[in-house]
């Protein structure tokens, strides 16, 4: 009766039908995710009035511990529930989180209320997906045996899972809760809920059917540290032990250390630097654990300098994914606010959320040209070494600043530009990711000493948690004049508004017949008188040359300065990752 199952999951031809129902789940747990976050800053600030920084804050905590808790989740995996169940209860757990999200929206009115609905959903989101992510890409590669060539392209069948999700989650969410209305917030949450139950059903009910080796024995059922059927590589692998008893007393000794110095480092950020909890906790974390690793007096002189080569890399990467990750967060605010999203020829207004599909469209149209690129460069022996590729994918993000900074220099406040500056921007930064992302897992693969591997691939995604909470960190200088900085009266005559100079405030005022509200873009494009409305611009433009952000010394007014820091933060980076390639390529000795 084995024999069935046997046969059908190793075909010979095309691939087994588990790497199928791996892309299905995978495509529903990111249609839930990014069709959540297209909504998340949006429903912030439209729905519970959160001011644009403390939106950027909570957004950067949130996908910073996304990257934080896989850790765990994968720990647990490997020593108890085994990656079925902790599939399952990843999947779950964020439906439950995308329910109170949807419950957060539906009572954003009772702004208390809402925002606790809100935190306790994101906690939900936070650990289900520590339980998801860590699990469902390992099962990939055990579908087939260790020398079959198809695991590469097992591996991009399920990388497009993860693109189809992201592409059409903006969409479908953003048509539902992206409608101008914050009472239809909720309905975008919701279908993200409805997503990732449709995956966990769908994954629970053809699990035992398709999740099988090639010699019919099912996968993620026992846990890894369990498994008494793994290859002889992998059992000679898992016997490396480290040397003597006083070296693991000394290492005790060097993890009391670290941990100190961890305490210290976060004790210093919280309350010297005033850096947030998250912030304080991720970003100590991220110079303490590589500290622990570095210091162990087992390490060779070779696997100490390859371990310093993923830190280097790792730590270029986070001004990489600090400034993609604006996706979803200012450049959101820029999407929504100063984009012009209006089609003439079908009378209708593109939806902000609609913008964050641009990345994966892009990667399904330009990854097999980079592919090919990439393949036909290796057979001249010309393709350049993973650093090299870093550096160029860092200085092509650079240039995508660059150019919606152009779109942008002398900008009026209230004036809005074409989308093609954005959509310009994220196709050259979907180029950028190409030439950096695949890399990262792969070095830290063939960097790290056996023994250190989950750590260093730990220290990896700490980088990315770290990134993500920077990118938030970063999106809270965006320059929002358009909000605070003037207040209007709205007068039902000719549908204009006239502006009241001797009143701006921040806060509403009733008086009595004539109201007075915080202005904001759409009440900007009310206003139909011109000398009104060149008023507005020039109270708001001497505002905000009065009260400018800074950051580290760097001044930023206005919108042009704001994309220009970016430039400079990730063209620093590749010109600096470029010249250290060449002594990188030293330090791996040998490994490419």
């Amino acid at each position: 009766m084995s024999m069935t199952p046997k046969i059908e999951n190793t075909p010979t031809k095309g691939h087994p039908k588990g790497i199928y129902l791996l892309f299905v789940t995978e495509m529903w747990e990111r249609f839930s995710y990014y069709g959540m976050r297209a909504l998340f800053v949006l429903y912030m600030t439209k729905a519970l009035l959160f001011d644009k920084a403390y939106s950027s804050q909570i957004y950067g905590s949130y996908t910073g511990l996304v990257y934080l808790t896989p850790l765990i989740g994968g720990y647990i995996a490997d020593r108890y529930w085994g990656n079925r169940r902790s599939i399952i209860v990843g999947a779950l757990l964020m439906a439950v989180g995308q329910f109170l999200m949807f419950l957060s929206g539906s009572f954003f009115e009772n702004a208390e209320l809402a925002t606790i609905l809100m935190f306790s959903g994101l906690g939900f989101l936070i650990f289900g997906n520590g339980f998801f992510k860590p699990n469902i890409s390992t099962m990939v590669g055990q579908l087939y045996k260790p020398e079959d060539k198809r695991k590469d392209s097992a591996y991009t069948i399920f990388y497009m899972g993860v693109n189809t999700g992201s592409f059409i989650a903006p969409i479908i969410c953003g048509v539902l809760g992206d409608t101008g209305h914050p009472a239809d917030f909720k309905w975008g949450f919701l279908a993200a809920c409805i997503g990732m139950l449709l995956g966990v059903i769908i994954f629970s009910l053809c699990k035992d059917k398709y999740l099988q080796t090639p010699s019919g024995d099912p996968i993620g059922i026992i846990p890894n540290s369990k498994d008494t059927k793994r290859s002889e590589t992998e059992k000679k692998l898992s016997e490396e032990k480290e040397s003597p008893a006083i070296e693991e007393k000394f290492n005790l000794k060097i993890a009391i250390i670290w941990g100190l110095a961890w305490i210290l480092l976060f004790l210093l950020l919280y309350f010297e630097l005033n850096t947030d909890l998250i912030g304080s906790l991720i970003f100590s974390l991220a110079i303490s654990a590589p500290g622990y690793i570095i210091s162990d007096p087992s390490l060779t002189k070779v696997e100490r300098s390859r371990i310093w080569v993923i830190y280097i890399i790792a730590f270029f990467v986070i001004f990489f994914w600090s400034a993609f990750e604006q996706a979803g967060a200012s450049l959101t605010y820029f999407a929504e606010e100063q984009t012009d999203r209006h089609l003439e020829l079908f009378n209708w207004t593109i939806p902000t959320s609609y913008f964050q599909s641009v990345n994966a469209v892009a990667i399904i149209i330009f990854a097999p040209i980079f592919v090919a690129i990439w393949a036909k460069l290796s057979k001249r022996g010309k393709e350049p070494a993973s650093p090299y590729k870093q550096s160029i994918g860092l200085f092509l993000l650079a240039i995508g600043y660059l150019v919606i900074a152009f779109g942008v220099k002398g900008l009026a406040p209230g004036i809005k530009v074409s989308m093609l500056w954005l959509i310009s921007l994220y196709t050259i930064h979907t180029f950028g990711e190409l030439c950096l992302s695949p890399i990262g897992l792969s070095m830290v693969n063939k960097l790290a000493p056996i023994r250190f591997a989950s750590l260093l691939m730990a220290v990896w995604y700490l980088s990315s948690a770290a990134a993500n909470k920077f990118a938030g960190t970063l999106s809270s200088y965006y320059p929002e004049p358009l909000i605070e900085l003037a207040t209007v009266q709205s007068v039902e005559k000719e549908n204009s508004l006239v502006l009241l100079p001797e009143e701006f405030e921040k806060e509403i005022i009733d008086k009595g017949d004539k109201k007075v509200i915080p202005f904001d873009i759409i009440t900007f494009y009310k206003i139909e008188d011109k000398a009104v409305k060149a008023g507005i611009q020039r109270s708001m433009e001497q505002q905000q040359i009065e009260n400018p952000k800074t950051f580290i010394g760097y001044r930023i007014s206005n919108l042009y300065e704001f994309f220009m820091l970016f430039v400079f933060m990730a063209g620093a980076a590749s010109v600096i990752l470029f010249f250290l390639s060449k002594r990188l390529m030293k330090m791996m000795h040998g490994i490419k």
